[in-house]
């Protein structure tokens, strides 16, 4: 359920709406952390539920001494009214207990605030790919039927790679195709769930392994960025992403001089 700072209440109708899926290299979390900062949006409210871990923590996109005590917490909602773009960041992992039960609180909360589309960014491992996945861009998308009439021409245009299907019984049958999504989390879900909701939703994902997944956050924003336009992009090279600060701690403070 979604929760305001203050009693105005926003609409979201025909915004766009960008949440990460908790998946491999929590790609999608670093990819939403960019658009957030560079975008400098607007925290407007938080989304409660008791399906993620609890969690606070100090402001992840402080400016200045002043906001750095801020606390944020495990799902905040951020917004832009003049991009007419909507960010959900989350920042914990699902209980394995509450998965479908969140996957159905969100799609709720898609339907009720009238978003023109959502974008799912996701990630999937690399080692687990297909033969036909081995090849060109380890870069993927998805179109729930209701956006592909508004998206699928642009999409076209832009030479992305549909995520494909493989066999549902590899070396044994070939001819049952499913979508396969290891290490996405609930990607596969919250997009049948969208599907089968009527509603417009895109999944951008990228295949990756665990690591420093700081540039495959990079690359997955460009990606997005080349549909959405958040960016202005420059004659030659990549959109100008603004790094939070809170991305120095990514792999911990380092070693104390104390204990040498």
């Amino acid at each position: 359920m979604f929760v305001p700072i203050d009693e105005t209440r926003p609409a979201f109708k025909s915004y766009t709406l960008i949440l990460p899926a908790i998946s491999v290299g929590n790609v999608g979390q670093l990819a939403a952390d960019l658009i957030i900062s560079t975008l400098q949006l607007q925290k407007i409210g938080y989304f409660h539920t008791d399906g993620l871990i609890p969690m606070v923590g100090n402001n992840p996109y402080a400016t200045s001494a002043e906001n750095a005590n801020d606390l944020s917490t495990n799902a905040e909602v951020y917004c832009s009214k003049d991009l007419k773009l909507t960010v959900l960041q989350i920042r914990a992992p699902i209980l394995q207990t509450k998965i479908k039960q969140f996957r159905k609180s969100i799609v709720s909360w898609i339907k009720s605030s009238g978003f023109s589309k959502t974008v799912l960014l996701s990630s999937s491992h690399a080692y687990q790919r297909d033969d036909q996945q081995l090849e060109g861009t380890p870069l993927r998308y998805l179109l729930s039927p209701a956006l592909q009439q508004e998206a699928g021409p642009r999409i076209k245009e832009l030479e992305w790679r549909e995520m494909e299907k493989v066999c549902a019984f590899p070396g044994i049958s070939d001819s049952e195709q499913r979508l396969f999504i290891p290490g996405g989390g609930i990607t596969k879900g919250l997009y049948t769930d969208c599907c089968n909701e009527d509603i417009p939703m895109a999944v951008v994902l990228m295949f990756c392994s665990e690591g420093d997944n700081i540039p495959d956050a990079f690359a997955l924003g460009n990606y997005l960025n080349d549909w959405l336009h958040l960016l202005s992009k420059p004659a030659q090279g990549s959109p100008q992403w603004n790094i939070p600060p809170s991305w120095k701690l990514l792999f911990g403070g380092g070693i104390p001089p104390a204990i040498f």
